[in-house]
């Protein structure tokens, strides 16, 4: 049917496309590595301790990852993500440089609050504790002490020495960096308390200590602080929805009151906070991850299989004609 004189013909609807193209990748280990995607807007934005919450493709979930890094002039940002789960294993698969990812959002959370003088006539010594995966939220927190003009000490853990990385971007931003394995590969051995031990002793006018890793170990090092009274703020990785307040399942207890992670946080006493809480709620769908990761699994080895008939079509069969 053709439209009626002098109106303007509708356009179909059309999804909007993604813009958010992946340019650099590393991968740090067998199961984690860092996705560089050019988002100037963000990139300007961003601020330590500030997260987003990430789709790799249309049908994906909706998954929330610190930012490990951004440089407004490049206009990019940086994550890191360990494949554990059913998203980011396949996340570790298909997100390459040229392909982008469907849908990001942020940068969400309060920022850090980094004030290298405050009331003291000199300038805070501080320590910035990072264990595994939290070693890359916990890099922007040091540069942003380290710009402000604080004395940074930096406490890095990791299993072995195979697994260490950006010991130079820390070593770039850190007066003091002590690297801690589990086998003492590397550093100290021990594991990250030991490490925070050490920074105390060395710097007895330590004001201030960030701790970002697995609920354990940051609740480890907030006991290690308690006795002293040293200030201690850990960064909260509770279960998360729309990253805005509206879902409520990113729910934590601290200092008997509760807060939401995504917009009262990530950022928390480590002195107030309810870890035992907070270790419940991260185990509450721990049977419905291992069930979509195990059929993950399955169709992947599907796919495999696939393949490999795919490929054994195309090869000369036994007694065919050369």
């Amino acid at each position: 049917m053709s439209e009626p004189h002098g109106t303007t013909p509708i356009p179909p609807h059309r999804p909007p496309t993604s813009a958010f193209p992946i340019v650099g990748r590393e991968d740090v280990s067998e199961v984690t590595f860092s996705l560089v995607i050019r988002h100037p807007l963000m990139a300007r934005a961003a601020r330590p301790g500030q997260f987003v919450i990430v789709m790799s493709h249309p049908e994906g979930e909706r998954i929330p990852l610190t930012i490990a890094d951004f440089d407004a002039a490049e206009g990019t940002i940086t994550l890191v993500i360990q494949a554990v789960g059913k998203t980011t294993r396949e996340m570790q698969q298909t997100c390459q440089v040229g392909t982008t990812l469907h849908g990001i959002a942020g940068p969400l959370g309060i920022p850090s609050v980094i004030d290298a003088t405050g009331r003291a006539a000199t300038p805070k010594t501080v320590v910035c504790v990072g264990g595994g995966l939290g070693v890359a939220p916990v890099y922007p927190q040091a540069r942003g002490w380290h710009q402000a003009g604080a004395t940074v000490i930096g406490v890095l853990g990791f299993r072995t020495r195979e697994l260490v990385f950006w010991e130079e971007k820390f070593r770039d931003v850190c007066d003091d960096l002590i690297l801690c394995t589990d086998d003492g590969s590397v550093g100290i051995r021990g594991k990250v308390t030991d490490g925070l031990r050490v920074a105390i002793e060395r710097h007895p006018t330590v004001s201030e200590v960030i701790a970002i890793g697995p609920p354990m170990m940051m609740r480890a090092c907030a006991e290690v602080t308690r006795p002293s009274g040293i200030p201690t703020s850990v960064s909260l990785n509770p279960i998360m929805v729309d990253g805005t307040g509206m879902c409520g399942g990113c729910r934590v207890r601290v200092g008997g009151q509760v807060r939401f992670a995504c917009v009262d946080g990530p950022d928390f006493d480590g002195h107030g906070v309810d870890f035992d809480d907070l270790s419940s709620r991260l185990r509450r769908y721990t049977a419905e991850e291992a069930e979509a990761l195990a059929e993950f699994d399955r169709v992947c080895q599907r796919a495999e299989h696939a393949r490999a008939d795919e490929l054994a079509s195309t090869l000369p069969q036994p007694g065919s004609e050369a």
